[in-house]
């Protein structure tokens, strides 16, 4: 049986944007940054595709580990496996 969909398929409510938020996105959170051992956590931006996270990991959190590039490295938990994702700082928030 052939697989139906992709990567982002049954992600509609989680890249909508806020009615408030939409337009041009924040310059500030674009060039926001993060120490390592830092806590985030993972809130898509869907006015930029860039540095993307995999849907599962929305609305969770981690711990900045370093940069690779522009954006970040973020070890986070997923199930009982530690992973590291590379994320664009446009789609991560601090955690206080």
């Amino acid at each position: 049986m052939k697989r139906v969909g992709g990567g982002k398929r049954k992600t509609r409510h989680l890249q909508l944007k806020n009615y408030k938020e939409r337009g041009k996105m924040s310059v500030g959170r674009y060039f926001q940054s993060f120490k390592d051992g830092e806590n985030v956590m993972f809130v898509l931006d869907s006015s930029s595709l860039e540095g993307i996270f995999y849907r599962r990991f929305y609305g969770k959190s981690g711990v900045v580990k370093g940069m690779r590039g522009r954006c970040y490295e973020v070890s986070c938990k997923d199930g009982g496996k530690h992973k590291t994702l590379i994320v664009h700082p446009l789609h991560l928030r601090r955690l206080s």
